[in-house]
């Protein structure tokens, strides 16, 4: 950064935690710094977001060789990314996530998006940022329901393909949410480097990078029907989908039924959100989900695509997924009787 200017782009809740200690740290190297500020939440995600941000580091006239920083949680990540890559056709970024879900997933991989009345992340493009630094001291200031969404995110890494993980996150959970150091540090660094070998092999998402989308069809589609509004965090909604994408599997695709019930244990015992803990106007009428997983960016062909478990730790891609069975399968999904057991964490 010696020379350059930066712009950190932050949130109206990080800011007062860190964005000083940050900004202190740049004056050593950069010619200049920037800030914006940004409201906290998912709707910010958004074309005006976008516009304004872009606004001002235009009216500032930065470069290309300038530097912008995403500090914050997986939104704002997601917004200075797609500007770095489209600012001048494209300038450089450094990702600072501060949530767990930022550092285990959103921040790694070089996908930026916004969202849009017709769904989630429809609007975006792969663009990699130049370093990833991720502090695991700033997650103690996160509140217990932000580390149980992250979760779900190192929960899926598991799930896809890494048994041995989803064991080691059984005996390792409650640690984790007591911000044990150690766990904490060895759960990220194995969902990261998961991720990185993954996105290494299949960067634009043209095969396995797919994967790791595993209950998101069925997340992104309940965030979409909320609207956005934070009364649903994208983690939880991961979460409601990943148990989704397993009662699926085991209903029409053969997976095992054991598996889905371990599962369903799991997330009992940390306090997930299920399907029956929704709005009623998702349990009511689960077909309402329908018309956003039909127009998942993942869908080919006018064929919906989805991410299914054949097994705890051994997932594939379906690209042909009969349309009828997924509307069926919405319409039974809201006898889900709720969960009575108390969690542990």
């Amino acid at each position: 950064l010696k020379g350059r200017r930066v712009a950190i782009i932050c949130d109206e809740q990080v800011a007062p935690l860190y964005l000083a200690e940050l900004r202190a740290g740049l004056r050593a190297c950069a010619a200049h710094i920037d800030e914006i500020i940004l409201p906290v939440g998912e709707e910010q995600k958004s074309f005006s977001t976008l516009e304004k941000v872009l606004g001002i580091l235009l009216e500032k006239n930065y470069s290309r060789d300038d530097c912008l920083v995403a500090f914050g949680g997986g939104v704002v990540g997601d917004i200075t990314g797609f500007c770095a890559s489209i600012m001048k056709r494209g300038c450089q970024f450094i990702q600072i996530p501060t949530t767990l879900l930022a550092q285990v997933d959103s921040a790694v991989g070089g996908k930026t998006a916004i969202n849009t009345s017709a769904g989630k992340n429809l609007v975006g493009s792969f663009y990699q940022p130049r370093l990833v630094l991720s502090d695991t001291q700033v997650l103690q200031s996160l509140p217990a329901r932000q580390i149980k969404a992250g979760y779900s995110e190192i929960l899926k890494y598991a799930l896809i393909g890494n048994v041995e993980f989803f064991v080691w996150l059984e005996e390792n959970v409650v640690d984790l949410f007591a911000h044990k150091p150690d766990i904490m540090v060895q759960a990220i660094a194995v969902s990261c480097q998961m991720k990185a070998d993954i996105v290494g092999s299949d960067e634009h998402e043209k095969g396995a990078r797919a994967l790791l989308n595993l209950g998101h069809s069925f997340a992104h589609a309940l965030e979409g029907v909320m609207g956005y509004n934070g009364d649903l965090l994208h983690g939880e909604a991961v979460s409601v989908g990943l148990m989704m994408a397993f009662e699926y599997a085991g209903a029409y695709f053969g997976g095992k039924p054991s598996d889905c019930q371990r599962l369903r244990t799991h997330l009992q015992k940390i306090g997930m959100p299920c399907f029956a803990d929704l709005p009623p106007q998702i349990t009511a009428n689960p077909d309402i989900l329908l018309p956003y997983m039909l127009r998942d960016k993942k869908n080919t062909s006018n064929k919906i695509t989805l991410i299914l478990p054949r097994a705890i730790g051994d997932s594939f891609i379906e690209k042909n997924v009969d349309t009828a069975t997924v509307k069926a399968f919405l319409a039974t999904y809201a006898q889900e009787i709720p969960v009575q057991e108390k969690p542990v964490v």
